[in-house]
């Protein structure tokens, strides 16, 4: 059976709601059967796109994340969203250990984990001067779902 299907959430960008996005997300892709791995694979990618919003995105003021969640076949598309300040150098930003905040003790690697847990991402910057990534993740049916299917 294909599954399509759509969810969007839009929350403040502050810390707290970092949790209530990988629960979100989370639970939508549970619609597709998903290991414990590919759950925790999602959450993690989740966890540093929205974390990246609120750390970077609104230096002076706390602005919004809008995260989409959409299934088509089994195919898992999360394009989280702001509408902050955006990036102006994507290439090195998604270089390992650059950061913009040494001071605060960031590492750098917020794009590197999420290439990492993901099948693809993409990172552009919006028309509002925001920042849009795109998380894609192939759900794949093992061989004891497909038997009890």
């Amino acid at each position: 059976m294909k599954i399509n299907n759509f969810m969007e959430v839009t929350f403040k960008a502050i810390s707290i709601n970092e949790g209530f996005a990988r629960i979100c997300v989370a639970g939508f892709c549970l619609q597709l059967n998903p290991t414990i791995d590919e759950v925790n694979d999602i959450k993690t990618a989740v966890s540093e796109a929205v974390t990246n919003c609120v750390v970077h995105a609104y230096p002076k003021h706390n602005g919004m994340v809008t995260m989409r969640c959409e299934i088509e076949g089994e195919m898992v598309k999360i394009t989280v969203k702001d509408s902050g300040i955006g990036i102006k150098d994507i290439s090195k930003a998604r270089e390992p250990f650059y950061t913009t905040r040494p001071s605060e003790e960031r590492s750098g690697m917020g794009f590197a984990v999420m290439e990492s847990f993901m099948d693809k991402i993409n990172v552009e910057n919006n028309d509002d001067g925001g920042l849009k990534v795109t998380l894609y993740k192939r759900i794949i049916k093992n061989q004891a779902q497909v038997r009890n299917a």
